[in-house]
């Protein structure tokens, strides 16, 4: 395994930290550990060597995916069931009776390969039923990787990651397209909107969202960019409008106005 000497951990953490507002100051075992064999793997023997690389490819997938290999956890369908419970039993029945709306402004932020987004357009679809038709009810689900994005917008998964899913879910909106994996259905699909998007960039959302997910995506983010997210997140939501973390996420160390909902749920 290729080792990281310090002017290269310096070097390539302060740039991730820049430009992507991930902070890895702490994470040397874990550089080593996801690039140690990745980048001789290219014919680099050193990391600034291939770091330079990275920032010369113009499509910047590089630089996604050196950013990917670092920062990527396992997701699967129905993760943290709790967001979902929550989002089916409050924030559906909250637009559709007490806004009186028709048109669902939701955004999954930092999607990664999809199976959040695709949850979220599912429990949508069960709760309107056959109301569905008369609402606009596309999901905005952004990512910051063009590799993640492709593999949502394929729609195919292995089958373990079905398990904390209903059977009659999976029946109903899956295809089986082999042994070993599932295709999305295409009424999910449409349901979708999916958009490269960096956090850190400026928000010029026409309209407000209704609910927020962003979940897992800050853990490595230090307290100011946090803050400064939080906020934008905030200004781009409508009055009561929800901002939903990952289990593992807390917003008690950040300066924010969110009105505490239950664990990583919050309000506007």
């Amino acid at each position: 395994m290729l080792k990281i000497n310090d002017d290269e951990f310096n070097v390539i953490t302060t740039f991730i930290k820049s430009n992507y507002g991930v902070d890895l100051h702490k994470k040397k075992a874990l550089i080593e550990g996801r690039l140690g064999n990745y980048i001789p793997g290219l014919g680099f023997s050193n990391y600034m060597d291939y770091f330079e690389y990275a920032k010369r490819d113009r499509t910047g997938d590089e630089l996604v995916a050196l950013l990917n290999r670092l920062t990527t956890n396992h997701t699967y369908f129905m993760r943290e069931r709790e967001h979902f419970d929550f989002y089916e039993n409050r924030v559906l029945p909250w637009i559709d009776r007490e806004l009186h709306t028709k048109d669902l402004r939701v955004w999954c932020a930092g999607c990664s390969t999809g199976q959040e987004a695709y949850t979220l357009v599912l429990l949508t679809l069960e709760y309107l039923g056959s109301a569905a038709p008369g609402w606009d009810h596309t999901i905005l689900a952004s990512d910051i990787s063009n590799r993640a994005l492709d593999t949502a917008k394929n729609g195919l998964y292995p089958k373990s990651d079905f398990s904390q899913m209903p059977a009659e879910w999976v029946k109903k909106y899956f295809v089986s397209y082999d042994e070993n994996m599932y295709s999305v259905s295409e009424k999910l699909k449409k349901s979708l909107a999916f958009r490269r998007f960096n956090l850190l960039d400026k928000f010029s959302f026409r309209q407000p969202f209704q609910t927020i997910f962003c979940r897992n995506v800050m853990i490595y983010f230090d307290i100011p960019t946090k803050d400064t997210l939080i906020n934008k997140f905030y200004d781009a939501l409508l009055p009561g409008g929800f901002l939903i973390i990952g289990q593992s996420e807390s917003l008690s160390s950040c300066t924010h106005r969110f009105h505490y909902v239950m664990p990583s749920v919050y309000q506007k």
